[in-house]
């Protein structure tokens, strides 16, 4: 069997009419495209919490207090009640007044250091360097494990501003150390210089 083929020839009038009609086609979905406005972002929402001052190697660092494991200590912060918190504690053997320089950081906590007779601001045994997605210093941890100073002679009490000065102090007798079982969530979020969390703004003086 043949088969015939047979080639129909196109009028030029005929592709320019095809052609036409494609441009506008093209030209209506562009101008529909660029007539829808794009959906509005809202603002990200703020919230204001309490800001506090600490030490830390002594430099001023900003925190918050979110939690604690004590039901006193959460009144006194303004914080959420958060027992839990405790289970980030090490073994409680590790937890002696004794062999503070050489003791092992076991768990998820670290050290912070507040006075029960002389006010003055918490000292921290670490913090975030810089403060953000790009902090270096891996001991940094925001639950803290609470251990209260005592000056001895509270007429010589004295601001300290870094663990290093808290522990001169104990070696001296000028102060004692009393390691307690209440842990606290205190996220530092800004250290001047070195950064803040992002988004974080302060109403006022800055580290």
């Amino acid at each position: 069997m043949r088969t015939i083929l047979r080639c129909t020839t196109l009028s030029p009038q005929f592709l320019q009419s095809r052609l036409r009609m494609a441009t506008s086609a093209v030209v209506l979905i562009a101008l529909a495209a660029c007539g829808t406005a794009p959906a509005p972002i809202d603002p990200p929402e703020k919230a204001h919490l309490p800001l506090l001052r600490g030490w830390f190697e002594g430099q001023e660092v900003l925190y918050v207090t979110t939690d604690a494991s004590d039901a006193d200590m959460a009144r006194a912060k303004h914080a959420n009640y958060a027992p839990l918190l405790a289970n980030a504690l090490p073994d409680p053997q590790a937890s002696t007044s004794s062999g503070m320089r050489r003791m092992q950081r076991l768990g998820a906590t670290d050290r912070v250091y507040g006075t029960t007779n002389f006010e003055q601001a918490s000292v921290f045994a670490s913090a975030p360097r810089p403060v953000g997605p790009a902090n270096a210093y891996t001991a940094y941890s925001p639950l803290w494990q609470l251990v209260q100073v005592t000056w001895v002679d509270a007429t010589q009490a004295r601001t300290l501003r870094s663990e290093e000065e808290v522990l001169d102090a104990q070696d001296k007798g000028q102060i004692t150390l009393q390691i307690t079982r209440v842990v606290l969530d205190c996220p530092i979020i800004h250290r001047g210089r070195l950064g803040a969390l992002p988004g974080v703004s302060v109403d006022g003086r800055t580290p």
